[in-house]
């Protein structure tokens, strides 16, 4: 049992992610077939400049369902069960989670809020409330097998706190992404789904920074905070006409 920290890689996206998010726009207004030019982007034949700036003019009109077309999948560990109940609430995407009914977590690592991390008399408190629900769980977990139960592992999870390091798979296509973004990189967003937002949004960009430059709270693209004055940060100012 031990602390640990996030760790999130970038397993997979779709392949020449900007030529087909080009294709799939240019396909809604133009009046051939768009396989006919796949493969001059393909070759080089259509710069990625003019690609690109075809794809910001589009999007900042509106249209941006085309860019559902191109996924992303991550990999991440050192983040905590309370992160996850968080993230699944993200509906549009596929998630693969690390089963606390098969793997055993007699020995579970946790996370530990940076705000208790930081108070030493809270910080031994969790601790040892750490250690003894690892204790519980051990003792328990062996009980019930002793006992011939083949569900030892799936009832002693019942123990396991929220800290609890998780790892999980998961996938989301740009539009997603975007959305998640605008909700998770906000100051507002709790702390840790805010780092792990944060890690894979710079994934995206060195991937597609034609979609994800300007990626990330809202109120940096906005230019103010539509958090309304209750519940700003104060990062950015409010809209003139807020009330």
């Amino acid at each position: 049992m031990a602390e640990t920290q996030l760790q999130v890689e970038l397993l997979a996206h779709t392949p020449d992610a900007l030529s087909l998010i080009y294709a799939a726009f240019r396909q809604c207004y133009h009046a051939g077939f768009v396989a006919d030019m796949w493969p001059r982007l393909l070759n080089g034949e259509i710069p990625r400049e003019k690609q690109a700036d075809f794809l910001e003019q589009v999007m900042a009109s509106g249209h941006v369902s085309p860019i559902e077309h191109v996924s992303f999948t991550f990999a991440a560990q050192g983040v905590s069960r309370a992160l996850t109940h968080q993230l699944v609430r993200h509906r549009i995407a596929s998630y693969s989670q690390q089963s606390q009914r098969y793997v055993d977590g007699s020995d579970f690592n946790y996370i530990i809020p940076p705000s208790i991390d930081g108070n030493p008399e809270a910080r031994m408190l969790f601790l040892d409330c750490i250690q003894a629900i690892g204790a519980a769980y051990r003792d328990i977990k062996g009980l019930l097998e002793k006992a011939g139960s083949t569900k030892a592992k799936e009832d002693a999870r019942f123990l396991l706190p929220q800290a609890a390091e998780t790892r999980i798979v998961l996938s989301m296509n740009c539009r997603s992404l975007l959305n998640f973004f605008e909700h998770r990189c906000c100051m507002r967003a709790q702390w840790e789904i805010r780092k792990l937002a944060q890690a894979m949004l710079r994934k995206c960009r060195e991937v597609l920074p034609e979609v994800f430059t300007f990626a990330g709270a809202r109120c940096e693209r906005l230019g103010h905070c539509p958090e309304g004055e209750r519940f700003t940060c104060g990062r950015y100012p409010l809209p003139v006409n807020a009330g």
